[in-house]
């Protein structure tokens, strides 16, 4: 990683590339920098072939506590065009951190509201500490969770959304861990451990096959089963094993060898 972020820090250790939202005297909450900042280092780390698995975090006692309110504020000021083009920019870093070709991993802790729990539905699975709590918090300042919504959806599905977009309630971690928003939950001075028991079991799959399978489901997902599925998967899996890395990793499992991502 070359390039220096006034809101972010970034480590990277071996292939694991760790992005910290680095304003925890706000509860790192976001504004119009940390967004932009957001958005240009996921675009820097999908370019950079060293590294296999994202790691999104906050310093401090807290993920994210959502939107900065100073940002809020000056947010609710706007005219309709200003307004349109801030909300752009906002989606578009959800969208680049969740369309990473490589896995992403949420490290929550603490509070993760508003726009923190999108950022942990955004990323392709999260990890939280049982001091976690989220919220969709938008209704209790007249507004919606509509950014959010698509991976927040994705992550919990319509029933449960129905409530908690409409209460603004915050649930500890566990309900997450029900509920689907988060996959695993550990005490907090455990946090970092089961981050990277799950980065070094992502570490172990082949790059190429991860993205094609990020991609599978999301072609998939929400589709009938019917015979243009049957020939969707099909199609796909045909593709897959062609590829220099699926022949590669067949004949290492048969000769009983590492295959060649792993040699590297």
């Amino acid at each position: 990683m070359s390039k220096k972020y006034s809101t972010l820090e970034i480590e990277h250790h071996a292939q694991v590339a760790t992005i910290w939202m680095n304003r925890p005297e706000v509860l790192n909450a976001f504004n119009e920098e940390l967004i932009s900042d957001l958005a240009a280092a996921c675009s820097e780390i999908e370019n950079d072939a060293s590294i296999r698995v994202v790691v999104l975090a906050g310093r401090g006692k807290h993920f994210s506590a959502g939107a900065d309110l100073n940002w809020m504020k000056r947010a609710s000021v706007f005219g309709h065009d200003e307004n349109l083009q801030d909300a752009r920019r906002f989606a578009k870093m959800l969208r680049v951190l969740a369309d990473l070709s490589k896995p992403t991993i949420a490290r929550v802790q603490g509070a993760a509201l508003g726009g923190g729990t999108g950022l942990a539905a955004a990323c392709d699975m999260a990890i939280a500490a049982e001091d976690a709590t989220f919220a969709t918090s938008e209704v209790k300042f007249g507004i919606i969770p509509s950014v959010i919504s698509p991976y927040v959806l994705r992550a919990i599905g319509p029933r449960h959304a129905l409530r908690l977009f409409q209460t603004a309630e915050r649930i500890n971690a566990q309900r997450a861990f029900e509920i689907g928003l988060v996959g695993e939950v550990v005490p907090v001075d455990q946090l970092d451990q089961a981050v990277a028991n799950l980065a070094q079991l992502l570490i172990n799959g082949a790059p190429l096959a991860q993205k094609a399978a990020k991609d599978l489901i999301a072609a998939i997902e929400g589709q009938p089963i019917n015979e243009a599925t049957s020939e969707e998967t099909a199609q796909r899996i045909a593709r897959q094993r062609a590829t220099a890395e699926a022949k590669d990793g067949i004949a290492a499992f048969l000769e009983k060898r590492s295959p060649g991502w792993l040699a590297k």
